[in-house]
């Protein structure tokens, strides 16, 4: 596996209260105190326990701990007041399926394939299943996620975004989940793993420039984009350390997309003093530029150096083999599921944020500029 950078977080979630403790100065009712009001504390705390003391059913106080509906309100309170008193905690993974669910926004990318082969890798070894669901960026009905959170996996792995609603519903459902390579930023205590997106993309300009180009563009992606901000930023910390000014007539913005790439490399190309380099947010992107450099008669890389990002195996055949950065889909799929397995045992995560780190794969794309 690839090095990893790590950020360190909390996990937000407690375990379980261990030893006595009194009645605080603060009115604090502490482990002790809910054994004395217990009628019979030898007894485990129970559901069981919790049903004979409120008088009711065991599945009626599952449907209170679970949030489901069903129950009045008067017996909801009760039981409520009983949970609280005796201080139950539901056991780590009660009620929840042996399986992992893989949630995609769109499964049309090219590299879902790569995540799903990191996850299935880690669910073999775990002897778990993986259920793929895909919601839709948004036009997903609610009833879509309903039934994720109603199937009660083991726990979730969200690609790209999880709204706060959604992890609300998780958390009170007691499933955990991480976020594989968000998109926008995250609290501190929601747990991710992502790629070192500022590192790769340094690293690629910083490529094109010790080959000697000076006039260096970057296609970006979308501005509320998380990774992609980061690509940008990366690149124009690379320009000032070669000192190159950065031009922002050789930025341009675009959807991940081939067609996208292709016309704003259309853009770039058609500048009276054009760019001898572009550098691409992502292969996609890449594959698009290809496309317009072709349309104007430009070589790659003789008149045009070209670099994406991501590494996806298609662009090793493609004509010339494209230099790209290499973002471990892989490896960042098998981290994931592993934390993600692992806070469904209801262990504490050393780390909540996980980089992994990207490098760049040097192919037939570039070149030094002529002249």
């Amino acid at each position: 596996m690839a090095s990893v950078e790590a950020r360190a977080g909390e996990w937000a979630r407690s375990g379980p209260v261990t030893g006595k403790a009194s009645l605080a100065g603060n009115g604090t009712i502490g482990p002790a105190d809910r054994e004395a009001e217990r009628p019979d504390a030898s007894r485990p705390v129970t559901i069981a326990y919790i049903a004979e003391s409120a008088g009711v059913s065991v599945p009626t106080v599952s449907k209170v701990i679970n949030g489901r509906s069903g129950v009045s309100a008067a017996t909801r309170a009760r039981v409520e007041e009983l949970v609280d008193r005796f201080g139950y905690r539901r056991p780590a993974g009660a009620g929840r399926s042996n399986v992992v669910e893989l949630v995609f926004r769109e499964l049309t990318s090219m590299w879902a394939v790569e995540i799903i082969r990191g996850v299935e890798r880690v669910a073999r070894e775990h002897r778990v299943g993986v259920m793929v669901s895909e919601f839709g960026l948004h036009d997903a009905a609610p009833s879509t996620w309903d039934d994720t959170v109603s199937r009660r996996p083991h726990c979730v792995l969200s690609v790209a975004q999880l709204s706060e609603a959604e992890r609300e519903e998780l958390r009170a459902k007691g499933i955990p989940f991480v976020v594989f390579d968000p998109t926008a930023e995250l609290p501190d205590d929601v747990p991710f793993v992502g790629a070192t997106n500022w590192s790769g993309g340094r690293a690629a300009t910083r490529h094109l420039t010790e080959l000697g180009h000076r006039r260096v563009a970057m296609i970006s992606g979308p501005q509320d984009v998380l990774c992609c901000c980061a690509r940008l930023d990366g690149y124009r910390s690379a320009l000032r350390a070669a000192g190159l000014p950065v031009d922002p007539d050789l930025v341009a913005y675009a959807d991940l997309t081939r067609e996208d790439g292709r016309a704003a490399a259309g853009g770039l190309l058609a500048l009276p003093d054009r760019p001898t380099a572009i550098f691409a947010a992502n292969d996609l992107q890449a594959l698009g530029v290809y496309q317009a450099a072709r349309e104007l008669g430009l070589s790659i890389p003789g008149d045009l150096s070209v670099v994406g990002f991501d590494d996806l195996p298609v662009v090793a055949w493609v004509e010339p083999p494209l230099t790209t950065v290499h973002q471990p889909l892989t490896e960042m799929a098998v981290a994931a599921t592993e934390l993600a397995l692992a806070l469904g045992r209801g262990e504490r995560a050393p780390q909540l944020g996980v980089e992994i780190a990207t490098t760049l794969t040097v192919r037939d794309s570039t070149a030094p500029p002529r002249g």
